[in-house]
């Protein structure tokens, strides 16, 4: 008995002095080269090691006292598949929650099945096999995805919550100030902004960290943000699965053979690099960014569309956008928050008669969305006598152009006419408008039961944290209907009939 009394006080020493030595806790706390799991691996691959050693040097660097509060660890990793991030992210938990008592930790991932069956199973696979096992206990049950210390079970634990925004209370400051608060996002790209927002406030006390990890699927959202506006305050990786030891080779080269080295699929799944377009992104980043530096352009023929999306709630505006031929730019949309629907169809029907905003010119046909409060608008515009067409996104699509969008189903007028924009920014020009940028790459899609593409809501993006994309419906509403300027039309004609027009031509 005085052995082993002996033998866990030295333990607890020893693992006491890893506290800045993530690396050399794993390959301690882990039986490397052992009769069992680990019998054929002698410790981590090398971009495993070069993480636990940065991640060493972090916490030197800061010399947390245990009173006052550091600057914030955050390390974020893209990677492709197969290179053992889930395994990293086990060692992690592990680290914090052996090494500093009185830790607290929330760990995440983009679904309850990755959550339970892959993130935290691996947990449980690494725990029982430490020599630490014995001072905690894990669980993977219903209702209860916790990593709690025997003696301190509520003040020294780890729990794993779904990350959808109804949970994001708990995410919120976990009040660790004498250690360490940590986060865990797994395949983060489809971890909601919300979420990220809310760990934020928990980033103060103590010695604050945050690790994130995942194939990067989407070009929008915080997980790609570290990676491009954030990525100095972030330690940043990006893996490519053909650099690491032990990954399925042949499979990807099998990949690169079918669908291309710079393929999305190939830069999502094997190299690491985000997508042009995300695995669900309807309108790929380069293609908006493209049409926001090109120049615009149109012919005395094209007609000018206006189109005014109608605010719903408090924080969305209503918007008028312009549209001529390929070119949206010249004519910049105008954003309206808190109008009432009076005052916004005055402003309809003033600023298409032709203003110096419009450059003079008045519009040749005028969409108004008619879902929400937006009936208003159409029904005091047309008692002034001004003619708008009424658009019901969720109507019957109607297939009112010959585009290269033909081929396509769609599942209602928005998705529609979010298709026909589609094909238009490939050759068209936008406003430099970051918020519109944002609004055409945020909105995702997928398919309904009969096979037709389905926009998504602009609910379902509030729910990702995302804003309503006003001013992206906006610009998608001028390709609603084929609007023809009957004046041209007319003096074309006219002239090449040498002056004798047929009015039944």
């Amino acid at each position: 008995m005085e052995n082993l009394d002996s033998w866990e006080t030295e333990l607890e020493d020893i693992i006491a002095g890893f506290d800045s030595d993530p690396l050399g806790y794993v390959l301690f706390n882990f039986p490397w080269g052992e009769q069992g799991q680990l019998e054929l691996f002698d410790g981590p691959r090398q971009w495993q090691r070069d993480f636990l050693k940065e991640w060493g040097q972090e916490i030197k660097l800061r010399g947390f006292d245990g009173v006052t509060p550091t600057e914030p660890i955050e390390f974020s990793t893209s990677s492709g598949h197969g290179i053992g991030k889930s395994a990293l992210s086990a060692w992690i938990i592990k680290f914090i929650h052996d090494c500093w008592p009185f830790s607290k930790g929330a760990v995440t991932a983009n679904t309850g099945e990755q959550l339970k069956t892959k993130t935290w199973a691996e947990l449980g696979k690494w725990h029982n096999m430490s020599l630490t096992a014995h001072w905690s206990k894990w669980s993977n049950t219903r209702g209860n995805m916790s990593l709690v210390n025997l003696d301190n079970p509520e003040s020294w634990r780890v729990d794993a919550t779904t990350c959808r925004e109804e949970n994001s209370e708990a995410f919120a400051g976990l009040h660790a100030v004498t250690s360490v608060p940590f986060y865990l996002f797994d395949e983060a790209s489809a971890i909601p902004d919300k979420i990220w927002e809310v760990s934020d406030g928990g980033m103060t006390d103590g010695q604050p960290m945050r690790f994130s990890f995942g194939n990067p699927t989407r070009n929008t959202g915080r997980f790609r943000a570290n990676f491009g506006a954030r990525r100095d305050d972030i330690s940043c990786r990006r893996i490519d699965s053909r650099d690491v030891d032990g990954t399925n080779k042949a499979l990807f080269a099998k990949w690169v053979k079918l669908y291309g080295e710079d393929s999305d699929f190939v830069r999502v799944r094997v190299r690491g690099v985000f997508p042009r377009a995300s695995s669900m992104q309807f309108i790929g980043t380069d293609v908006a960014e493209a049409a926001s530096l090109r120049e615009g352009r149109s012919s005395i023929s094209d007609p000018l569309v206006m189109a005014v999306d109608v605010a719903r709630f408090g924080d969305d505006c209503s918007v008028i956008y312009w549209r001529r031929g390929r070119d949206a730019k010249t004519i910049e949309p105008i954003k309206f928050r808190g109008m009432d629907t009076m005052t916004l169809a005055s402003k309809v029907i003033e600023l298409s008669k032709g203003t110096p905003h419009t450059n003079g010119m008045a519009a040749d046909g005028i969409f108004v969305d008619g879902g929400g409060v937006g009936g208003g608008v159409i029904d005091r515009c047309r008692m002034l006598g001004t003619p708008v067409i009424e658009v019901q996104f969720g109507s019957k699509p109607t297939g009112s152009f010959i585009t290269e969008a033909d081929g396509e189903k769609y599942s209602n007028k928005r998705s529609e006419m979010w298709g026909l924009m589609r094909t238009w920014l490939k050759y068209g020009a936008i406003v430099e408008d970051q918020e519109l940028i944002d609004d055409l790459t945020g909105c995702e899609y997928g398919f309904n039961a009969k096979n037709e593409i389905q926009i998504e809501k602009k609910e379902d993006m509030k729910r990702r944290g995302l804003a309503s994309p006003d001013i992206g419906d906006a610009l998608a509403m001028t390709f609603a209907e084929p609007v023809f300027k009957v004046d041209d039309a007319f003096i074309n004609q006219h002239n090449s009939q040498d002056n004798e027009y047929d009015p039944l031509a």
